[in-house]
């Protein structure tokens, strides 16, 4: 398994994603760093690719407040080079996991996400109902969404069933992030609250009256699908599979989180999925 290191990601396996390559090794994957453009010979013989918050160069390693400088247009991450040898070899049998948060990072992955068939929404994801809570759209947007099986936010399939009664996962949470438009060849993984709007700042976190938004409800914040003989998997949101520093009113971000109690489980039946243990269910 390659993690993403060329593209100033925010999230690499020396930081937040610490976590994520301790419970891949643990479960016997061999995890390294790719510090290089993507090319035939850099992807080499890997199996898996991570790729998560991935940003060009002029939108570097900035975080609240110098996110302030996060600003329309966002600039791409990826030569189209790049993207093409990503797709080549997931054409010959690799598997990508695709990740990006809320603006920029959506905007900077969209032109890869778009080449396997999703579509990116450069925005932030929120719950109208904590927004009329909370009294303000970036207090919305820094909760904890919670994705139940009972409630049609986690649907059934492979990789929240896992392989047995022990596997299985009933709630997923998530921290942020964007939601992305369904397509027809992918099977939905984490489906938004019907509540769900999108904001679609000029500039990210700062959210004046006249910020565009519209009614996202029951888009995906997480796919997956088979690409010719590889897979892909993408998510509109990182954290779920880091550790972070604790939030502004001290509550602990990523797999640490009391809500997250399920997402290692959800991670290790992801990773089962995209090494080929785990299959999509009723495939024609």
């Amino acid at each position: 398994m390659l993690v993403d290191d060329a593209h100033f990601n925010t999230h690499t396996l020396d930081g937040r994603y610490q976590s994520f390559a301790q419970i891949a090794r643990r479960d016997g994957y061999q995890v390294r760093a790719h510090s290089e453009p993507f090319s035939a010979k850099s992807l080499g013989r890997a199996r898996i690719l991570v790729v998560a918050n991935a940003l060009a160069e002029s939108d570097r390693r900035r975080e609240p407040p110098e996110a302030t400088h996060w600003s329309l247009p966002t600039p791409r991450a990826f030569t189209r080079d790049e993207i093409q040898a990503v797709r080549s070899w997931v054409q010959k049998g690799g598997a990508l996991l695709l990740l990006a948060d809320h603006m920029p990072f959506a905007g900077a992955a969209s032109e890869l996400a778009a080449e396997f068939g999703i579509r990116f929404d450069n925005s932030f994801a929120m719950d109208e109902r904590r927004e009329q809570e909370l009294g303000s759209p970036a207090a919305a947007i820094a909760t904890v969404t919670v994705f139940r099986r009972s409630e049609g936010g986690l649907p059934d399939h492979p990789i929240s069933n896992g392989r047995n009664p022990q596997e299985r996962v009933d709630h997923v949470a998530t921290f942020a992030g964007h939601a992305f438009r369904p397509d027809p060849a992918f099977q939905p993984l984490l489906v938004m609250p019907p509540s769900t709007v999108s904001l679609s700042p000029r500039v990210a976190w700062e959210f004046p009256p006249d910020t565009p938004r519209m009614q996202t409800g029951g888009w995906w914040q997480a796919a997956a699908r088979r690409f010719g003989p590889g897979r892909v998997a993408v998510f509109g949101e990182t954290a779920l599979f880091g550790v972070q520093n604790a939030d502004a009113d001290g509550a602990p971000v990523g797999l640490n989180a009391p809500e997250a109690a399920q997402n290692p489980q959800f991670l290790l039946n992801l990773l089962h999925w995209l090494s080929g243990l785990l299959d999509l269910a009723d495939e024609a």
